[in-house]
């Protein structure tokens, strides 16, 4: 893990730079991606190695996976420590822990997909 993925990432109002923003979004190698499992030892088969792709699984994951993640803190601590996203891993985890199921899908999705948003318009700049 890089070493500036634990720093602050993120200016005022969460607004970061274009490099910062490009790391962010970047794919990452397939040992550091996110596999989605709906228990111990029960992969689902899936997985994501961007932010991007990340989105794209949530929408499709079975909801026990995102439940499971939810409860034990995998998607913020993937966030922040592989691409680096600490405005977003704080966005998750401070959302209501009790909420699951298809609720819990559709914050995750307005939460990622604002935030991917964000950072797409940061890049070009």
């Amino acid at each position: 893990m890089n070493v500036t993925s634990k720093s602050n990432n993120r200016g005022k109002a969460g607004k970061i730079d274009s490099e910062t923003a490009s790391r962010i979004l970047r794919p990452v190698s397939v040992q550091k991606s996110f596999l989605f499992f709906t228990d111990v030892g029960q992969y689902t088969g899936e997985f994501a190695r961007s932010l991007e792709e990340f989105y794209e699984k949530i929408s499709n994951a079975p909801l026990k996976s995102l439940d499971f993640h939810f409860k034990r803190g995998d998607f913020e601590k993937w966030i922040e420590e592989i691409l680096g996203d600490t405005l977003l891993a704080e966005r998750i985890k401070r959302m209501d822990r009790t909420v699951q199921g298809k609720k819990l899908r559709m914050k995750l999705k307005g939460t990622v997909k604002r935030r991917l948003n964000q950072l797409k318009k940061n890049s070009r700049q």
